[in-house]
């Protein structure tokens, strides 16, 4: 059971989100925009807070700089007449019931970060009870958005078949291996596809958040983002090559090890099936059903890697950079570096 938190905490939590959430059934349906925010057991405390604080400096901002846009009238609602966060706090919720469509449903993540955890808390009863509500919801116009783990809900109820998708980085074996119908694509931050809006890692919530605000005003989005103080990210490509996400695949594991010594000479396929007592064909299979990629793709992105490490850790030249991970110039891996993470070589270094 998850840790309760002391009484003054659970007011204190209680107020705060109750002041930024309007009741379901209280829903202005003619000039608000709609938001229902399903937490589930669980619910990761910095993604539900982010969300309706987000949502609640819309409202305030619009009313300051004189925005002319419907206010965003946000419910929290649940599966359970109690619902308590990751960290122990009761999160006040209001039934699901027959209140009218929202214009969006937000599911945030639920604090279960590994696979081991997961897996077992996507069968626990409020999570399947959710599933046919949030496949109603989805037929009666209401646009769909998740963010972090809470994309693993959204995709149980199998409303991203067929679509576009990010998740949170560490878990993209596990979301490709369980959703094969769903066009999984990791390394962006945001990915809106129809109806369905993902978001990656845990705090992407706010780039969600920004993005469902900038449908309604692309200024006010501007503007909530400047008061939190965020800047945007496109891309989380540089922590989806993580060291412990090849462990899903020994053989993966295995390519990972030989490919990183020697990323400063050129490697082939044939090599790497040969040095790995496989075939081309055979390996080719197993990186794309643990990663989604090829191998040559994966080799890029270690490049990649090894360079940004580099740049941030080092005073060595591009020239001496490029070098070292196997590139014959500092202008390839300039070009390279700008296309995969959308920066240049001083934004970097800087960071």
């Amino acid at each position: 059971m998850p840790r309760r938190g002391s009484a003054r905490t659970d007011r204190l939590y209680k107020a705060v989100v109750t002041e930024n959430t309007v009741p379901i059934d209280n829903f202005d349906i003619d000039t608000a925009m709609r938001i229902a925010v399903l937490a589930l057991e669980g619910v990761f405390d910095t993604g539900l807070a982010t969300v309706l604080d987000a949502f609640a400096t819309a409202n305030e901002l619009a009313r300051v700089a004189g925005i002319d846009v419907p206010a965003f009238e946000v419910a929290v609602v649940g599966m359970r007449p109690q619902v308590h966060s990751g960290l122990g706090l009761q999160v006040p919720v209001c039934s699901v019931g027959d209140a009218a469509t929202p214009n969006w449903v937000i599911v945030p993540a639920i604090s279960a970060k590994m696979p081991e955890v997961l897996v077992p808390a996507l069968g626990r009863e409020d999570v399947t009870n959710a599933l046919p509500v949030l496949r109603a919801w989805s037929a009666g116009g209401a646009r769909m958005a998740a963010a972090c783990i809470g994309t693993f809900v959204l995709a149980e109820s199998g409303l991203l078949d067929g679509h576009d998708a990010t998740t949170t980085w560490w878990l993209t074996p596990l979301f490709r291996q369980r959703y094969p119908q769903v066009r999984l694509d990791a390394h962006r931050i945001i990915v809106p596809s129809g109806t369905m809006l993902t978001a990656g890692a845990a705090l992407s919530h706010i780039d969600m958040a920004l993005w469902v605000i900038r449908q309604s005003s692309p200024e006010l989005a501007a503007l909530v983002a400047r008061y939190l103080v965020f800047d945007t990210r496109p891309s989380q490509s540089a922590y989806v090559i993580a060291d412990h996400l090849t462990h899903a695949d020994p053989l993966v594991e295995r390519f990972d090890r030989w490919v990183r010594e020697r990323l400063d000479t050129a490697i082939t396929l044939d090599a790497a099936a040969d040095a790995l007592a496989t075939s081309k064909r055979t390996l080719s299979r197993r990186l794309n059903e643990v990663l989604g990629k090829t191998p040559i793709a994966y080799i890029q992105d270690l490049r990649v890697e090894r360079a940004v490490h580099l740049l941030k850790t080092s005073k060595h030249s591009v020239d001496q950079i490029a070098e070292q991970v196997g590139y014959a110039d500092g202008v390839t891996l300039r070009t390279l570096l700008r296309k995969r993470l959308g920066k240049g070589i001083r934004e970097l270094r800087a960071a």
